[in-house]
């Protein structure tokens, strides 16, 4: 480590008070960066000029004080297309309730007239910042994170600017792989441009990283000679967001969702299951944390009792955490497309900081699926095995216990950082 910490600068969209999952990684590293000898400087866009799905004020407290953070003005392409800004889409429209004619048209402009995404519009403001910055802060190594993906596009302008600048491309998820991208019907031409800037950006950056190994293979197959500085970093949890919370076993047995929902879910499978469980006397109740579109809800019915499920809009994160701690079982499900393998959503990190036993719907080869199984979980489920899934819930209501690893104290926020820190260490 070096005698003085050096300063790294961060270009994030998404930052507080920008909610979601999105906000939680580099909100976390630049955390615990500095003990590992690196100072995070971070640029962001004005709240007044952003576009966020969500928001949530408590992550303001989650901001270290000694970290300088710049925000500049964007434009606002969301409202060329999308007049309702009380509506912006989150997880490409893959959540949208909108599936008429006019949300037809607004994902087909989203989709072809702006690419790679409609938050390019802070792409121009980000540059020049970030130019500002490199010079006076003396800066020597970048981060870009995305999704936004035309965040990247932005490390790659000053990847040609300074060329002695090391930029690490960060991605939480698939850029053109992403499981909603069809939902824009990119033309021939768009689907073109779109990727080269996506192989551009992970040529030219000097080292890659993302958040599981299915997506660090789909990203090392977009281009030639890349596999080699691409690596894997996964999210994780803060052990201090689960301090002073005591876990709780209702009354009433509980599984408990976190995050949205779409058509892309599938979920029936799971309803049957405990629509028997619940027809041989055994009340189940259902809680989700998150956006759910009305016709998902009218699938989830009351139970014989007319306990009807419990659908909570999108929550702070310190009360989230509260509903995981407050459940029986958290529920996990991964969307149904080819390339869901590479699916490892952050929350699955946090419900293994809850030690609460875990319904996995998915692929049983994915991310997600292998994560829980090295960290001792068993309850991993096709969406449409029934029995499976039916005489998973039931062991748990009878209390058998899981058996866990302990391998998921790897996944700490502190942990990972430090991981972080020997790559970033690794580029002098």
């Amino acid at each position: 480590m070096r005698s003085s910490p050096a300063k790294i600068l961060i270009i994030t969209y998404y930052w507080p008070p920008s909610g979601g999952a999105g906000v939680q990684r580099w909100l976390k590293f630049t955390k615990y960066l500095p003990s590992s000898g690196w100072l995070p400087v971070v640029l962001t866009v004005k709240p007044e000029f952003a576009t966020y799905p969500f928001k949530d004020p408590s992550l303001y407290g989650e901001i270290p004080l000694d970290v300088e953070i710049y925000r500049t003005k964007a434009i606002n392409y969301f409202s060329i297309y999308n007049k309702d800004q009380s509506k912006i889409p989150h997880a490409g429209f893959a959540s949208g309730s909108d599936k008429g004619i006019k949300g037809a048209v607004s994902r087909f402009i989203r989709g072809n007239f702006f690419i790679p995404d409609p938050r390019r519009g802070w792409n121009r403001y980000a540059f020049r910042k970030a130019c500002e910055l490199i010079k006076s802060e003396k800066i020597s190594h970048i981060i870009t994170t995305s999704p936004p993906h035309s965040t990247q596009l932005i490390g790659l302008r000053l990847k040609r600017k300074f060329p002695h600048i090391k930029w690490v491309a960060d991605f939480r998820d698939p850029w053109t792989d992403i499981y909603y991208y069809e939902m824009f019907k990119p033309s021939m031409v768009a689907r073109m441009a779109d990727r080269e800037m996506e192989k551009n950006a992970l040529t030219k950056a000097d080292m890659i990283i993302t958040v599981g190994q299915t997506l660090a293979s789909i990203l090392g197959s977009k281009a030639e000679n890349i596999s080699h500085k691409i690596h894997v970093l996964p999210n994780g949890f803060d052990e201090e967001d689960f301090e002073g919370i005591t876990p709780t076993v209702p009354e009433r047995f509980t599984i408990t969702y976190v995050g949205s929902l779409s058509p892309a879910y599938p979920v029936k499978g799971l309803i049957e299951a405990i629509s028997d469980i619940r027809a041989n006397n055994h009340p189940v109740s259902l809680k989700f944390v998150g956006t759910v579109p009305e016709p998902l809800q009218k699938l989830f019915k009351a139970d014989e009792e007319g306990n009807i499920p419990e659908f909570i809009q999108y929550c702070e994160h310190p009360a989230a955490i509260r509903y995981m701690m407050d459940s029986t079982l958290l529920l996990l499900i991964i969307p149904e497309h080819p390339s869901n393998k590479s699916i490892l959503t952050g929350k699955i990190f946090e419900y293994l900081a809850t030690e609460k036993p875990i319904l996995l719907l998915g692929p049983a080869d994915g991310d997600a699926a292998q994560l829980l199984l090295r960290c001792g979980y068993q309850g991993i489920f096709d969406y449409n095995d029934v029995q499976g899934i039916k005489t998973f819930i039931q062991k748990v209501a009878e209390g058998a216990p899981a058996k866990r690893s302990g391998h998921h104290l790897e996944y700490s926020r502190r942990a990972l950082a430090v991981k972080l820190g020997d790559l970033l260490n690794s580029l002098l």
